[in-house]
C-alpha cells in the first residue's frame, strides 16, 4: 500500500499553482458527448478520477488525443452503444462516482444509457435520486437490475418541461442540463445548483449552440435544440485546493503566493478563511499569504462562538469544512464546525484528537474546536486517509505537528488533488511516498 511519510513542523515558502478543478472536469468531459464535433479541453487536472472518465469515453469510442500536459481533444462521432452492456463497462463505470454524468449526454444524444451503481466517497449516503428524477420528468424510464447493481435507461424523446429539483445538486443539475439541451421544446430547472462550475457548464453548451438563460441564478431555462457543435474551453483553477492551500499556510506559518486563482469565482471561501484571522492580500490574480505566528477566530457580533457551516453555492462548499477545522486546530479561539450536507464526513477527527488537538464531537455533524493558538505543536501520528478532503485534512495536520507522520491510503487523496507531494516538496515539504502496510493489515 503507498503511503505519505511527513516529518512536519517546518515553515513552507514559495508558489504553488491550483489545478484546474475536479467537479468541474468530470461533467465538462462527459459533456463532449454531446456533439460529434471536435471538443477542445484545458487545465485539465491529473488526477484519478478525471483520468478514469477519459479512459471511460476512450473505451466507448470517443477519439481522445492528448495535446499536451492539462490539454485533450474529444471527437465522440464513433460512440459504441451496446458497450454499455459489456462486462467492461459494469467495472469501469462501477469504480468511478463521476461515470453518472455520462447518462445525461448520452441520453439526450441516442435516447438510451447505462449506469452501474457508481462508486467513490465513503461519506455518507450520496443519493443520486436528483439526477433520476430529473430524467424522469423529461420522459426517460428506469430498469434497475438488482441482480447486477445496473441501471438501464430509456429516453427515446425527451420532452422540455418544468423541473423542481428537490436538492440543489451539483452534479444533478448539470446531468439535466446537458440531458435538455437537446429535448424537444423548453425545460425550466427551478432549485439549480449555481455553482461557477455549473455556470461554466452551461457556458460552454452556449458557445455549442444551446440556449441557456439564467446562468448564475437557480433557475435555468434552456430550450431544446437539435444539435450542438464543437468548441474549446478552459477550466477554472480548482477552489477546494485553494482554500486548502490557506489553511496549509496558516497551520504552519508559511508565506505562501497562490498562483492564478480567478478570485471572483471563490465566492465566500476567502472572507471564511479570514474569518479564522488568517490575513491575506491580492496582488493581481495570485493570493499572497503572510507567515503568520498566530490567526484569531472572530466571534459573531454578539460575541458568541463563531459557527461556520457548509451551504448550496453562494453558501460555504461542504469540501472545505475539514480543511477549516483543521485549521482552527492553531487558532486563537473556539469555532463549532457544522456539516449540513453529508453525514460521516466529521469522524477523521480521532485523528486529530490523537495528535493533540483540542475537538468535542458533538454528533455526526457537529464539531467544536478549541484552538490551541500555536502554544502546544501537534504530534505526528500514523493514519488512515477516509476520503479526499479528510485525506488533505490529515496532510496539512501532519505538515504542522512536531515529528513523523504517516497517512495511509493516499489513493484516496490523489483521486482529488495532481501531483501533491512534488508540489509540496516545491514548497520546502518533508514529505515522501513510501510502500507500507498500517499495523494490524
Amino acid at each position: 500500500m503507498n503511503a505519505f511519510e511527513i516529518y512536519g513542523g517546518k515553515p513552507l515558502k514559495g508558489e504553488i499553482v491550483p489545478q484546474g478543478a475536479k467537479n468541474e472536469a468530470l461533467q465538462i468531459i462527459s459533456a463532449v458527448l454531446l456533439t460529434g464535433e471536435k471538443m477542445t479541453i484545458s487545465n485539465i487536472p491529473d488526477i484519478k478520477d478525471v483520468n478514469k472518465l477519459i479512459d471511460l469515453l476512450a473505451a466507448m469510442g470517443v477519439e481522445v488525443n492528448r495535446i499536451s500536459d492539462d490539454t485533450y481533444e474529444f471527437e465522440a462521432k464513433n460512440i459504441n452503444i451496446d458497450y454499455f452492456q459489456s462486462e467492461e463497462f459494469k467495472k469501469k463505470g462501477g469504480s468511478l462516482r463521476g461515470s453518472i454524468m455520462i447518462v445525461g449526454p448520452l441520453l439526450a444524444r441516442f435516447g438510451k444509457a447505462a449506469i452501474p451503481k457508481p462508486g467513490g466517497d465513503k461519506i455518507g449516503r450520496r443519493r443520486l435520486d436528483t439526477h433520476f428524477l430529473g430524467f424522469e420528468k423529461l420522459g426517460a424510464k428506469f430498469v434497475y437490475d438488482a441482480e447486477n447493481h445496473f441501471f438501464n435507461v430509456d429516453a427515446t424523446q425527451l420532452k422540455g418541461t418544468y423541473i423542481l429539483l428537490d436538492e440543489a445538486s451539483v452534479t444533478g443539475t448539470a446531468n439535466i442540463v446537458m440531458a435538455a439541451v437537446l429535448a424537444k421544446g423548453v425545460t425550466t430547472i427551478y432549485n439549480a445548483a449555481c455553482e461557477p462550475y455549473l455556470q461554466q457548464l452551461c457556458k460552454m453548451l452556449n458557445r455549442m449552440g444551446a440556449k441557456i438563460s439564467g446562468i448564475g441564478s437557480n433557475l435555468l431555462t434552456i430550450e431544446g435544440v437539435e444539435k450542438l457543435g464543437g468548441t474549446s474551453h478552459k477550466m477554472l483553477p480548482d477552489m477546494i485546493e485553494i482554500g486548502s492551500f490557506i489553511g496549509l499556510a496558516a497551520m504552519t506559518g508559511s508565506e505562501i503566493t497562490i498562483k492564478d486563482v480567478c478570485f471572483q469565482e471563490l465566492g465566500i471561501i476567502p472572507s471564511v478563511f479570514s474569518r479564522l484571522g488568517i490575513k491575506f492580500e491580492l496582488r493581481g490574480d495570485d493570493i499572497f499569504i503572510p507567515a503568520q505566528e498566530n490567526y484569531e477566530i472572530d466571534t459573531f457580533i454578539d460575541g458568541s462562538i463563531l459557527t461556520i457551516s457548509d451551504a448550496p453555492w453562494p453558501g460555504f462548499t461542504p469540501d472545505l469544512l475539514s480543511i477549516v477545522l483543521v485549521t482552527a486546530i492553531q487558532a486563537k479561539g473556539n469555532v463549532l464546525i457544522h456539516q449540513k450536507m453529508f453525514e460521516s464526513r466529521l469522524f477523521f477527527v480521532d485523528k486529530l484528537i490523537d495528535m493533540g488537538a483540542q475537538i468535542i464531537l458533538c454528533d455526526p455533524h457537529r464539531a467544536t474546536v478549541i484552538g490551541l493558538n500555536k502554544q502546544n505543536k501537534l504530534r505526528g501520528i500514523e493514519m488512515t486517509s477516509p476520503d479526499i478532503r479528510a485525506g488533505v485534512s490529515l496532510l496539512i495536520a501532519a505538515l504542522s505537528a512536531q515529528g513523523k507522520s504517516v497517512i495511509y491510503n493516499i489513493e484516496q487523496i490523489e483521486r482529488g488533488y495532481q501531483h501533491i507531494e512534488e508540489r509540496l516538496k516545491a514548497l520546502g515539504a518533508d514529505i515522501r511516498r513510501v510502500e507500507a502496510q498500517p499495523a494490524g493489515h
